[in-house]
Order: structure tokens, then sequence, then C-alpha cells
């Protein structure tokens, strides 16, 4: 049996989204991807690929602030 991880399948949609031009998008089409990419969010944020993240850009963002300082 075949089985497909969601998060990889929305990760392509995404991708192949996000590649388009702008100028040919309707309001439609950019809600439709911020919902993707909610969605895509929600599933990545409890497994250790999120939390990596989560930790990269928490350290990014410390990095960064302490630099303007």
């Amino acid at each position: 049996m075949l089985t497909i991880n969601v998060a990889l399948l929305l990760a392509v949609i995404v991708f192949i989204r996000l590649r388009r031009r702008t100028e040919s998008r309707s309001r439609f089409d950019e809600k439709m991807t911020v919902v993707i990419v909610l969605a895509l969010g929600v599933l990545l944020a409890p497994t250790p690929v999120g939390q990596g993240i989560l930790n990269f850009l928490g350290q990014l963002a410390s990095g960064v602030a302490q630099a303007s300082r």
C-alpha cells in the first residue's frame, strides 16, 4: 500500500503555486495559497522538523536583535 505524507504533498503544492507569476493571481487564488500554507504549518509544527525550524528562527531573531544593539 502506498502512503502519502500530507505535509510533503502540501509543500509540493505550495512550491508549485508560488512559482507562478504574481500578476496572474486572483484574490481567491491568493487566499487559497494562504490557507494551504497555514495547513502546512499546522502539520509541521508538532514534528521534529517543525521544532527545528522554530529553534532556528528563534536563534536567528535573537542574533538579529543582539546585533542591532
